[in-house]
């Protein structure tokens, strides 16, 4: 009976972490469920005990921390000046060192090279590496 109790628990504590998304009760319940495994072959209650805990704890502080690392990686989402950088630009009046103008996503913005030599004539493409203030920092694309 004891190892239908504790699939029990485990199945519970994995389906409730779709409610909080934080990987505490899935690595509970995975930790119940290796439990039911070693209640299942025969131990005794005190080192059923001893296996969640030592199972519990070592999910929660050591595959938690890397799992939440994995799944938040790739959320960030780059808005405002951030989502511009990497963006290909057409030049709209010349750019060099000092000054010009392009066009990025139907904008246009006042506009510098990066290198002091390059100079890109009206309807070139550039890239843009680096917002600074209200002026897009470009360079020719790779």
């Amino acid at each position: 009976m004891a190892p239908v109790v504790w699939l029990i628990i485990g199945v519970i504590l994995v389906v409730a972490e779709v409610l909080s998304g934080e990987f505490v009760l899935v690595m509970l319940g995975l930790a119940a469920l290796g439990t039911a495994l070693v209640v299942l072959a025969g131990a005794p209650t005190w080192l059923a005990a001893v296996v969640f805990a030592a199972l519990a704890g070592g999910l929660v502080l050591g595959a938690r921390p890397a799992l939440k690392r994995r799944f938040l990686a790739g959320r960030e989402l780059k808005t405002n000046v951030d989502a511009l950088v990497g963006k290909h630009a057409v030049v709209v009046a010349t750019v060099d060192h000092q000054g010009g103008r392009v066009r990025i996503d139907g904008d246009v913005w006042s506009a510098r090279a990066c290198a002091e030599a390059d100079v890109f004539e009206a309807d070139s493409t550039v890239l843009v590496t680096e917002i600074s203030g209200a002026t897009a920092i470009v360079a020719a694309q790779p």
